[in-house]
């Protein structure tokens, strides 16, 4: 992802929410610059964990 406005913001949380549900998980891998500070600045990344890349989010 290379843009993230509250739309988005609203999606992942619903998938987090539906996931977490349901017993899984979500992941973002390699999310690039720009999503990955707005998650930190609206406070997501402390609910939805964020990796660099995708081997890292499929390893943990």
């Amino acid at each position: 992802m290379t843009f993230l406005d509250s739309v988005g913001i609203s999606a992942l949380l619903a998938a987090d929410l539906a996931l977490t549900e349901a017993g899984g998980w979500l992941r973002l891998a390699a999310a690039g610059e720009v999503v990955t500070r707005t998650l930190y600045l609206v406070g997501l990344a402390t609910v939805i964990d964020c990796r660099e890349t995708l081997h890292q989010a499929l390893s943990s």
